[in-house]
């Protein structure tokens, strides 16, 4: 059994290599990456960080400013395009794939099928996006399958609600948003996506998408009622795309704020999938903790560790809290540990090597440990995080904000030169993607880590509450002990492992050898409940002994 490590990846942004980076710059100007450019040696590269899947994000297409209509594909109207290359998660078909990552445009979902089968060849497992919650304000499929009727094609206009349409009406009203959109015209106006239910919708709105109605009424007098017998249009529409999808031979769906879409939708389409692809795994975007455990029963895989873990260790650190409050979190999700997904970057956060979060990315490499050695669910990474890619181009639409853009054509210069053009790595960054390297095949490897129990120390070790953390994990007679340390120097620490961990674990008190697997450096341990152990913590890292029990 290997634990789940996944690898998100824009392929517009790894494949470009064109360096010129104008601000707000056309395709044409700052060009994008393709499928053909995520090659053999690319997936090679990944996986040797111990990654498991691929998170091609971006894939399904998208709005855009740029004008395919010489491909037949209808063009879009800037105003309600965040960006020039727009953003992936205002979907205008759900059959198709986005032109600006095929060499012909033609040819771009062979080209697409032609990646999936790349990847799994190297052993590599693939996600993809599922936007369920909204889709582009333009959005019209020419790529359906026969037979299927389009997204609001058979709407009735005149019901705000309605329970077989596919969208919410602002009947009698233009769509009038709180900035200007020049001759872009709809009439009447539908719903924005991130639950926006008039006609003006302000700029920090989820503008350019429409939100989609799954039998929900937001507006009436009693409150979000429910009404899913029968089971509404939509539902039956985005099974149809999962299974499209799923057909294609895809592993998992990383579904897009699935906390807006009703639990109910989820377990009636989860189970038709899995009936048909009982591998795919879903991967939910869900912030409340308080679903948690619906989410878990209606049928995903994974979700998200934001509202928890996430935030823990980004408050750690940015030097707001300290290190006890991770116990604290995984605590609260015991029951339903193995599902939560660990991550210190994505496409929606801070990079960690900028000022606003890390502030350098070696700082951050404890944060990585916990995350990828504290349980048995995923650990996600973000592309460019191995070489401590800060985020602070300054790329069009996205600002100076601490974030990598998924609205404009930019070239990642870290990314390029860390996947094309190697020889111009600095020091730091060789020596950072090492350790990347070193924690995530130690996570995939490790019997320990990914099958195996996990008892926190620190409990026992309420001295080390601040900026250490220490923790064990052990499978038949492998038993690893983590110490991870936050602070910029060396430390000495006293750890102390409680008789409980000894009874709980089935560790027998003794005279061991062990060995750091981050150092290859043998350790004589004596093994005694209750009685301290002399560690010496190195700067911003940690130990990992391994001893047979």
């Amino acid at each position: 059994m290997q634990k789940p490590i996944i690898y998100q990846l824009l392929p517009r942004l790894l494949g470009n290599r064109n360096t010129t980076r104008k601000k707000n710059g056309s395709l044409q100007t700052n060009g994008s990456g393709k499928f053909a450019d995520i090659d053999d040696a690319v997936l090679q590269q990944i996986k040797a960080l111990g990654v498991s899947h691929v998170w091609y994000t971006g894939i399904i297409r998208h709005a855009t400013q740029t004008d395919y209509s010489a491909y037949g594909i209808p063009t879009q109207h800037p105003a309600v395009v965040k960006g020039k290359a727009g953003s992936p998660y205002a979907i205008v078909d759900y059959y198709d794939v986005d032109p600006d990552l095929a060499l012909s445009v033609d040819q771009r979902m062979q080209e697409w099928k032609q990646l999936l089968k790349r990847t799994h060849a190297a052993g590599l497992k693939v996600i993809i996006d599922f936007v369920p919650n909204h889709v582009a304000r333009q959005y019209c499929s020419i790529a359906k399958p026969a037979g299927v009727r389009d997204l609001g094609a058979d709407d009735i206009r005149e019901h705000h609600f309605n329970p077989n349409n596919n969208f919410y009406y602002c009947w009698g009203q233009p769509f009038a948003p709180q900035f200007p959109v020049g001759d872009y015209k709809e009439q009447p106006a539908r719903a924005t996506g991130n639950d926006h239910f008039d006609a003006s919708p302000g700029v920090n709105d989820w503008y350019e998408t429409v939100k989609l109605n799954y039998g929900i009424d937001y507006c009436d007098a009693g409150g979000r009622s429910e009404h899913f017998s029968p089971v509404p249009n939509t539902w039956q529409k985005m099974l149809d795309i999962l299974l499209f999808w799923a057909g294609q031979g895809i592993d998992g769906l990383r579904c897009d704020m699935a906390e807006m879409v009703p639990v109910a939708f989820w377990q009636w389409a989860i189970a038709q999938v899995k009936a048909k692809h009982p591998r795919l795994i879903f991967i939910g975007e869900v912030y409340n903790p308080a679903q948690y455990r619906d989410f878990v029963a209606a049928g995903f895989d994974y979700l998200y560790d934001k509202v928890g873990m996430y935030d823990t260790l980004f408050d750690i650190l940015t030097d707001a809290s300290g290190t006890a409050e991770i116990s604290a979190r995984w605590q609260s999700v015991s029951d339903i540990l193995d599902h939560m997904l660990y991550f210190l970057e994505n496409h929606d956060e801070l990079r960690l090597a900028n000022d606003f979060f890390a502030r350098t990315a070696e700082r951050a490499l404890p944060a990585l440990m916990v995350c990828a050695w504290l349980h048995r669910g995923p650990l996600m990474l973000y592309s460019g995080q191995e070489f401590g890619e800060q985020g602070m181009d300054q790329e069009g639409f996205s600002g100076l904000n601490g974030r990598t853009t998924i609205f404009d054509y930019w070239c990642v210069d870290k990314i390029r030169r860390g996947f094309f053009d190697r020889n111009n790595l600095s020091d730091a960054e060789r020596a950072l993607e090492e350790r990347y390297r070193l924690i995530g095949t130690i996570a995939a490897g490790e019997q320990a880590i990914a099958c195996g129990e996990m008892f926190d120390l620190m409990y026992a070790n309420q001295h080390l509450g601040h900026r250490q953390f220490a923790f064990l994990r052990k499978y038949n007679d492998e038993t690893l002990l983590a110490v991870v340390n936050f602070e910029e120097h060396a430390v000495d620490v006293q750890l102390n492992i409680p008789a409980h961990a000894f009874d709980y674990l089935h560790i027998a008190p003794q005279q061991a050898e062990a060995t750091d697997l981050l150092t290859g450096q043998k350790l004589a341990l004596n093994l005694l409940p209750d009685q301290p152990l002399a560690l010496t913590l190195p700067p911003s890292f940690g130990l990992l002994l391994k001893f047979n029990s």
